[in-house]
């Protein structure tokens, strides 16, 4: 029997083979591992050509119509996650592609949120690669994060998480979005604010909210220009939720404190952007959801998935 091609995705770490047992679907399913980033959309056509099942993670390489209309063997798209705003769901359904998610496990960016946090504020990482380089004794004066404000925007699952953290950090939380209330504040015990007042009082914002039409570019100019000259910015949720512009104007100028980014509007972050230049932030290359125990489910139920599929049972499909 002609197996199918399966293509796995942005596997950055080499760790898909290793993490799940694939060895199930080996007698029908062909895998191929692609652990870089495709260079374009035009490079990820032609490299996915003869691919019938695609396992993607999340918004790493998009798939917008122009690439579907050119995959005409593509039968299976699963990605991690039960969302994917770089999937085009009605392009799919229009050729006839199955879409389907995976779940995830529990909040891993709320732990990079409170790391981003403490580098930014007590310099860790940076004192460290100072002491293995061999360089004089101790050179920062850290800043303690008790008693300062911490401000959320979006308070969902996660923001609700990071504000629990700040809190037993001793920490005053506040949070704002355009939906949230006075009473959703309370029952998470956090203190609502308006936007204005959040970006002008905080000490240390950081944003968890999901990239939408409505999200995009949410944080713009003005509330960057409202921020103390003290206070710091982190974003683990979208690039472009920021407007990233006005965010380097201002870290440039030093008029905030500093920043700590896990994403940005294109990723991979070109080499030449000025954001790796800066003293004044810290950055990651959107390590979010990159932990070992959420590739092991996701990897595995990327597994079901494909074998639910296989029987015609397709499971959580997406669209």
């Amino acid at each position: 029997m002609t197996r199918l091609r399966c293509a796995i995705l942005d596997d950055y770490q080499n760790v898909a083979l290793k993490l799940a047992d694939w060895g199930p679907l080996a007698d029908r399913v062909e895998t191929t591992v692609f652990d870089a980033p495709f260079a374009s959309p035009d490079a990820a056509i032609v490299a996915l050509q003869d691919f019938e099942i695609v396992c993607a993670m999340r918004e790493r390489t998009p798939f917008p119509r122009t690439v579907f209309e050119a995959l005409p063997k593509l039968k299976l798209l699963i990605t991690s996650g039960m969302r994917n705003a770089a999937i085009d769901l009605e392009a799919a359904k229009a050729r006839g592609v199955v879409v389907c998610g995976t779940a995830m496990v529990g909040n891993p960016t709320a732990g990079l949120t409170i790391g981003l946090m403490l580098e930014l504020t007590r310099k860790i990482g940076f004192e460290n690669a100072r002491m293995k380089a061999g360089e004089p004794w101790q050179v920062t004066l850290g800043e303690d994060v008790g008693g300062k404000t911490l401000g959320i925007v979006g308070l969902g699952k996660l923001g609700s998480q990071v504000a629990a953290i700040g809190r037993a950090l001793g920490m005053k939380t506040i949070a704002w979005s355009s939906n949230l209330t006075p009473e959703a504040c309370e029952k998470e015990g956090v203190t609502y604010a308006t936007k204005e007042e959040l970006f002008a009082t905080a000490d240390i914002i950081t944003i968890h909210l999901v990239l939408s039409d409505r999200s995009r570019g949410l944080v713009g100019r003005s509330d960057l220009a409202r921020m103390k000259p003290t206070a710091y910015l982190i974003n683990t949720a979208r690039g472009p939720i920021v407007d990233e512009a006005a965010l380097l104007e201002v870290l440039q100028a030093g008029k905030i404190a500093g920043a700590g980014l896990d994403t940005y509007s294109q990723e991979p972050l070109p080499i030449d952007s000025p954001l790796r230049k800066l003293d004044n932030v810290v950055i990651t290359p959107h390590l979010g959801y990159v932990t070992a125990e959420n590739y092991r489910r996701i990897y595995r139920e990327m597994i079901e998935g494909i074998e639910a599929w296989l029987q015609d049972k397709p499971l959580r499909k997406l669209g």
